[in-house]
């Protein structure tokens, strides 16, 4: 059994070196009238590039084990907030766990979440080559027992921080993170909600009635190129089939990698269909904070 029909053979946000790449051509399809299109951004909101970190936001880097490898995590909290609070897990883009991630963490923990920066490669390995990015992305998805315990693990630390109610956890990801999240939700993994930045929505082993725990929420760019219009919408008729409680968020004219301020630059070098959409980055922020809203309310 494989997950590697999942991994999109893209890039999603340079670690910083890469010289050249292996690419697949994106076809040029016409979108699908999406199930949700997200409301135009407001022109005041968060992105990841004018967000400010504050001193209040402690982070630290924590090792864990996963089948006999140490991996290497970052968590994030805020320590002027009071009393325990829910716990998020970040998942990396395939260039590995990487200072996009932690800060991604960090703006977690300003929104007032205590969250950790997983590693799902083992040993803190990030690739700086988008070759190397294939490699160590498709050993984890061939390997669905050990991407699923790599994933628990980080959980399962989440849960003991002292900062974390442990009945409220949830996980994001992006590009080959966004992918593993819904991964993990199609395995049953115990968490309220995961939301997927352009994530690849493909998969060999689709959810079942009753197993998928978690709300899904998917925050898609409209002119994708990487993940098709039909993949959003098989995924909609799995999502439905499986009765999940899910939603697909459309952001128009944004491309694939679309949260990421580096997206655009690593488009130019290697000449593919990646741009940074701010008013995107913008919009799919405030969606995941209202969708944590509506999954960690109080009863």
């Amino acid at each position: 059994m494989s997950l590697l029909v999942a991994l999109p053979l893209s890039a999603c946000g340079p670690k910083s070196t890469g010289e050249s790449a292996v690419e697949p051509t994106p076809e040029t399809t016409e979108e699908a009238t999406p199930v949700a299109t997200a409301e135009p951004a407001e022109p005041a909101g968060v992105t990841a590039a004018n967000w400010q970190d504050r001193d209040s936001i402690v982070g630290e880097e924590v090792t864990y084990e996963a089948g006999g490898v140490s991996m290497k995590g970052y968590l994030a909290y805020d320590r002027e907030r009071a009393g325990k609070r829910p716990g998020v897990l970040v998942v990396h883009e395939w260039w590995g766990h990487n200072d996009y991630a932690r800060q991604r963490a960090r703006m977690l923990a300003d929104l007032g979440y205590t969250a950790l920066a997983v590693d799902m490669y083992g040993d803190g390995k990030q690739a700086d080559h988008p070759e190397t990015a294939m490699k160590f992305s498709a050993e984890v998805y061939k390997n669905q027992p050990q991407a699923k315990a790599r994933f628990e693990a980080a959980l399962a630390l989440l849960k003991q921080h002292e900062t974390v109610n442990p009945e409220q956890t949830a996980a994001i990801g992006y590009c080959f993170g966004g992918a593993v999240v819904l991964h993990m939700a199609r395995m049953g993994v115990d968490l309220d909600g995961v939301v997927s930045f352009h994530g690849n929505l493909a998969t060999q082993n689709p959810a079942e009635p009753g197993q998928v725990q978690a709300k899904v929420l998917v925050c898609h760019g409209g002119a994708d190129a990487f993940v098709k219009p039909e993949q959003v919408s098989a995924f909609e008729q799995e999502m439905q089939a499986a009765d999940v409680d899910y939603e697909v968020k459309v952001y128009e004219g944004a491309t694939h990698s679309f949260t990421s301020p580096e997206a655009t630059a690593y488009g130019e070098r290697f000449e593919l269909p990646l741009v940074y959409d701010e008013a995107g980055d913008r919009q799919s922020w405030s969606d995941m904070q209202a969708f944590f809203d509506q999954i960690f309310a109080q009863p």
